[in-house]
């Protein structure tokens, strides 16, 4: 390889690296590219009405979506209306949780959806100057982080059958300048990358007409590699050069439709045949498989990446394995269903149940024990979001600041 082209190679690598990968910030669902994974410690292993509630403060509406938090920003979607076709997009002090801003548009798609979801389900993203807001209505905004409109695109109108009865639910995502969205459903199926400083059009896949809920995730966190966005689908899973949308490798077998990959150490890890580990080297197009295990399956929830473990959530158990083998290595019940992901930190895992109990759980090689937790009393479908040593967690009615008392909030 030229010496050159090499160099410039490693530093892209590096700054994809810290890009991924560093910072306080959670700017898309799950975190730095969809690990759900913090360098945050300090936080509280269990909370109440009276204890490690930092604030706590009413929405106007429903919404699935997580918050992202930007700096001391922190950032969320909600909608209204007897038809979901109210659509809000709401900014909090993180410290404090005053409402700073608050827009809202009509929406220009359709409005159905499940009834357990609504229109405000895909999370927003951010790459730290501008917000990305996306709803099932395919309705898509773009704001700077003062609420000051930069473009909207109503996708609807360019992808007329792009939407399905059961509602939209892939998040977005920034991969450097060019935003991915994911419009995969049973009937007109695309996945678009647009200019994320002025939302026109760089590129348009057509994509395998079946429903699709997961969201796109970054290959490319090892020196040396350049970022590559990943799609996964019920019958095959790809991945593109985020500029330009160019097909670079294809895995030909189904994915799950509603738990997403996620990536670590190079290697993605696929909820496809249960859980399947794959590395994808640069010059070939097909993946070596290096494990798959059925018994590591997931339901809804996301995989989640950490200390050299993959955890699932299958119905109510809670299941690690090793991330080099797979080899399943130890199983914990959980109490309730859970619709959202899991999310990591300080050697514990966070999670919500869909009755709103929250679970904390502390890893152990052989083991997971179960710490305090707390009861929040309302239905939460959404995951937990982290950043500066607080989790947010939202309902349809709340979103709450949890941090340990003793160190503020």
């Amino acid at each position: 390889m030229n010496t050159s082209f090499s160099t410039v190679l490693r530093v892209w690598g590096v700054a994809v690296t810290l890009f991924l990968f560093t910072g306080a910030d959670w700017l898309r669902f799950r975190g730095p590219n969809g690990s759900g994974v913090s360098v945050d410690q300090g936080l509280p292993v269990g909370w109440s009405e009276t204890e490690n509630i930092a604030w706590k403060v009413d929405l106007p509406g429903r919404g699935v979506s997580s918050p992202i938090i930007i700096g001391d920003r922190v950032v969320l979607t909600c909608c209204t209306g007897f038809r979901q076709d109210r659509l809000h997009v709401i900014c909090f002090h993180a410290k404090t949780g005053e409402k700073l801003w608050e827009r809202q548009l009509w929406a220009t798609g359709r409005t159905m959806t499940h009834p357990a979801i609504c229109t405000a389900t895909p999370t927003a993203a951010s790459d730290g100057k501008r917000i990305f807001a996306y709803f099932s209505t395919n309705d898509l905004v773009c704001f700077d982080l003062e609420g000051n409109l930069l473009w909207l695109r109503g996708l609807l109108n360019e992808y007329p059958n792009a939407s399905n009865s059961l509602g939209l639910a892939s998040s977005p995502t920034v991969v450097g300048e060019t935003l991915v969205v994911p419009i995969e459903n049973d009937s007109q199926s695309v996945t678009v990358g647009l200019a994320a400083d002025t939302g026109t059009t760089r590129w348009k896949l057509d994509r395998p007409k079946l429903a699709n809920w997961a969201s796109p995730v970054v290959l490319g966190d090892q020196p040396g590699q350049l970022p590559q966005v990943v799609l996964q689908s019920g019958s095959r899973l790809t991945v593109h050069e985020p500029a330009s949308g160019r097909e670079l490798g294809v895995y030909a077998s189904g994915c799950a439709s509603q738990p997403s990959s996620v990536v670590g150490d190079g290697v993605l890890y696929v909820p496809s045949g249960g859980l399947t580990a794959l590395r994808f080297t640069p010059g070939s197009k097909e993946p070596d498989l290096l494990w798959q295990n059925n018994r590591l399956g997931a339901s809804t929830a996301t995989p989640l990446l950490y200390r050299g473990k993959v955890f699932t959530v299958n119905g109510s158990i809670l299941k690690a394995g090793d991330m080099k083998t797979g080899k399943l290595l130890w199983q914990l019940r959980l109490k309730g269903s859970f619709s959202g992901s899991p999310i990591a930190s300080d050697g514990r895992i966070y999670l919500f149940n869909e009755s709103g109990l929250g679970q904390v759980i502390e890893i152990g090689e052989d083991r997971g024990r179960r710490l305090k937790g707390g009861e929040l009393g309302e239905k939460i479908l959404s995951s937990p979001s982290m950043a500066g040593g607080a989790l947010y967690i939202r309902s349809d009615a709340h979103l709450w600041k949890i941090s340990s008392t003793a160190t503020g909030g």
